[in-house]
């Protein structure tokens, strides 16, 4: 096996099948030298964080709340508010483009093929590959529906008011109206009753809206909206310890790491088995090189520790599959030299290494 740099280039090459718009299929043909090009990933870590935005106004006339409709606890004045809900992460595959190689095929195999992600990652040898259904990864905002505008239930008389706090008295009485309107039709005292079941509902919905939007002129507005922001990191083979991926503040919200005005979350990663790198002798470095040269090279990963903490509370404490932490092995290429009964390897593409090699049929 040899390193092989330009990976466009096998793809304009004969032999390439796409399939599913996930994969592609490449063929060992003569066309391509019997080799096709594939490359190994390395992990990166996705932290999603989500969040909650709530939104205080106060309403017009909050002063006449207790004065009026016997509200106490009105919204006085403007905020904006952010809680943290909750922290995910999960390690994702990327392209290595330090691991990028070329497996080469003897011509006489009977039609080999390699199977590879869009991006060149290998997922299969002389096999197809089926990825599972994608989750939607689109952050979904989620917003409460806005009350409408109070002043388009206001009367002439109520607009025209000469003063602010008669306004707030004339408003008020036609919230109470409103509630004894509702009052008179639930319990079937009204002068003109709905005349079914369907007309009850629009005009109760009706009704409570207009109650609402001119309440909140008085008791204020309360609006939330979630909303989700993504970090990645791709860490090298050495532990992390508390690095600050972001800072989150209950005033902006998610901010960057080095933004001052948020408390810091922070990213531990520790490798759970370290490995001493071996001390070869120059003849041992021979054959590993020769070995290295010739067979399918994949990755073994090796296991973290990954712990995310804010405010002292550990949102994130789980084990993941880390490549940069693990080793590389070789598949040696007479494996795949039976013209009669093709060698199978499945691979797991977001850490390129082995996930099956199923048995062979007889």
């Amino acid at each position: 096996m040899r390193y092989y740099i330009v990976l466009s280039v096998m793809f304009l090459l004969g032999g390439m099948h796409v399939f599913a718009q996930k994969t592609v299929k490449m063929t060992a043909v003569k066309g391509n030298d019997y080799g096709v090009a594939y490359s190994l990933p390395k992990t990166a870590i996705a932290v999603k964080v989500s969040y909650m935005k709530t939104t205080r106004k106060a309403g017009e006339f909050y002063q006449y709340a207790e004065r009026y409709l016997n509200i106490t606890n009105a919204i006085t004045e403007n905020d904006v508010n952010y809680t943290l809900d909750k922290i995910e992460a999960a390690s994702k595959g990327i392209i290595d483009t330090d691991k990028t190689y070329l497996v080469e095929f003897r011509s006489n195999t009977t039609a080999p093929f390699v199977t590879l992600t869009q991006d060149g990652l290998i997922c299969a040898i002389n096999d197809d590959y089926v990825f599972s259904k994608d989750a939607n990864d689109t952050p979904e905002q989620v917003k409460s529906k806005p009350l409408p505008d109070p002043r388009g239930f206001m009367s002439e008389e109520m607009l025209r008011a000469g003063s602010t706090a008669k306004q707030a008295e004339l408003i008020s009485k036609q919230i109470y109206r409103l509630r004894e309107t509702k009052n008179n039709i639930l319990t079937g005292e009204a002068d003109n009753m709905p005349p079914d079941g369907e007309a009850y509902k629009i005009v109760m919905a009706q009704l409570d809206e207009q109650e609402k939007a001119l309440t909140s002129m008085f008791i204020g507005t309360e609006e939330t909206e979630t909303g989700e922001k993504e970090f990645t990191l791709v860490p090298d083979d050495k532990n992390i310890d508390n690095r600050i991926i972001f800072r989150f503040s209950s005033k902006l919200g998610v901010v960057d790491a080095n933004d001052l005005s948020g408390a810091p979350v922070y990213l531990s990663l520790k490798n759970k088995e370290p490995r001493e790198k071996p001390v070869l002798t120059p003849k041992e470095e021979k054959e590993m090189e020769k070995k290295f040269s010739a067979g399918i090279i994949y990755n073994i990963p090796g296991k973290g520790d990954l712990t995310i903490a804010y405010n002292n509370k550990n949102y994130v404490q789980r084990e993941l599959d880390v490549v940069q932490y693990g080793i590389q092995d070789v598949l040696a290429p007479k494996m795949f030299e039976n013209n009669k009964k093709p060698i199978k390897v499945i691979f797991y593409p977001e850490l390129g290494a082995i996930k099956q090699i199923p048995p062979q049929t007889p």
